[in-house]
């Protein structure tokens, strides 16, 4: 991820846009518009979602009107779309970071306004679902309450003058291409957190790039620092998933010298989506031989230039033979890195080495060790343990 540039003032205000930035929409969305296309005889392509990324609901009726050939008026469109996506608003989850973002500027004293090209009305209903969001915010700016729509700046130069507040003062957090433009223009400082994968170079008008909200540190930008991660590590909310060892790439060993245990990622693949990319740690469950520490990559492994979102777990513990076939449990407990490229081969190697020397350290500190214990890495839930079999597990510990 690209490191900040330097400033030479402190930001005061934040200005937060909603879909994509803190909401997974993404999901929805596809949910929603496949459904839509299914009735209507087309087939939805999963490739052309990005072009719907930062576009107000307008543009993206029109963008999928004419990649599908679909005989309705824009207005049409809306008109029967809206209520399919009214009824998904409150299924739409928070992006990684995005809680611990916005109660760590509330707590602080921080204004932060809400930027978003959705009509307000939408705004509201959407926050409506996540407790303690609405009061968090020192405005909100909908998109039908300015003439333009980003690109323009018009958006965020009246959430500043709402906050009664100049743009220089002003930090916007954006995933899209569009939202980083208008923030640019506005005259503030941008990170960009990219909603669609493998697309940082576009985002090189922005003052940070970085992978998602996880790896936001304000201190960089004269704001008060997070003080919760620990010896290198972020505790982030477990969740939990299983499944059969399989072969990989083949590179884990005969490559890197590292032996990763894969899992076919497409049995998961609606729970690792919802999980930012990057380097994670927690406990592994084999049915036949016990329970180990773990550390595992989420993501497109840059180096090796993936095609799809793997899961890659590396189980810390030297195994005299290799355990295709059984069933493997893990437990994610906590966050190390985002995922990064590296100039070397060696390089890479030397840094996988070292999360591994993180994940073994903190894996005994009281916090994670007790995950050790899981019900879960011994009699999993179910395959694909999504945020509600996580609170289960909780619950339990």
């Amino acid at each position: 991820m690209a490191a900040p540039k330097p400033i030479s003032w402190l930001i005061s205000h934040v200005i937060l846009d909603l879909d994509g930035t803190l909401l997974n929409t993404d999901a929805v969305v596809s949910k929603v518009v496949k459904s839509f296309l299914v009735k209507n005889g087309k087939t939805w392509d999963s490739k052309k979602a990005h072009k719907l990324v930062g576009k107000t609901p307008y543009e993206a009726a029109s963008i999928v009107l004419e990649d599908y050939g679909l005989p309705y008026s824009t207005e049409e469109f809306l008109s029967m779309i809206t209520p399919m996506f009214s009824e998904q608003w409150c299924n739409m989850k928070p992006l990684p970071g995005a809680n611990r973002l916005i109660k760590h500027l509330r707590r602080n004293g921080v204004p932060t306004a809400l930027a978003s090209d959705s009509p307000r009305s939408n705004i509201e209903a959407k926050i409506s679902c996540r407790q303690g969001w609405k009061e968090s915010f020192s405005t909100i700016v909908g998109g039908d309450e300015v003439q333009k729509g980003k690109p323009s700046p018009d958006i965020f130069l009246e959430a500043a003058e709402r906050m009664n507040t100049t743009p220089s003062n002003c930090l916007v957090i954006e995933d899209s291409l569009p939202g980083v433009t208008a923030g640019k223009a506005a005259g503030m400082h941008v990170i960009a957190v990219p909603s669609v994968p493998k697309k940082t170079g576009e985002f090189s008008t922005a003052d940070e790039v970085i992978n998602s909200l996880l790896d936001v540190r304000p201190e960089n930008w004269g704001l008060p620092p997070f003080n919760d991660w620990i010896e290198g590590t972020l505790p982030i909310e477990p969740w939990f998933i299983s499944g059969p060892v399989i072969k990989g790439f083949g590179r884990g060993s005969k490559v890197l010298g590292i032996p990763t245990a894969n899992l076919p990622a497409e049995n998961f693949s609606d729970v690792v989506s919802e999980h930012t990319s990057g380097v994670y740690f927690g406990w592994a469950g084999l049915s036949t031989r016990g329970i180990y520490k773990m550390v595992m990559s989420i993501g497109w492994n840059p180096y090796f230039d993936n095609t799809e979102k793997t899961v890659e777990p590396w189980l810390l513990h030297d195994f005299a033979e290799d355990f295709y076939g059984e069933e493997l449990r893990l437990a994610i407990v906590g966050y190390i890195r985002p995922e990064a490229n590296f100039p070397s081969l060696e390089s890479l190697i030397e840094r996988i080495h070292e999360d591994g020397r993180i994940a073994e350290k903190a894996l005994d500190l009281p916090m994670y060790a007790k995950y050790k214990d899981s019900p879960y890495l011994r009699n999993p839930l179910h395959q694909g343990s999504t945020t509600d079999g996580s609170q289960a597990e909780l619950n339990s510990m």
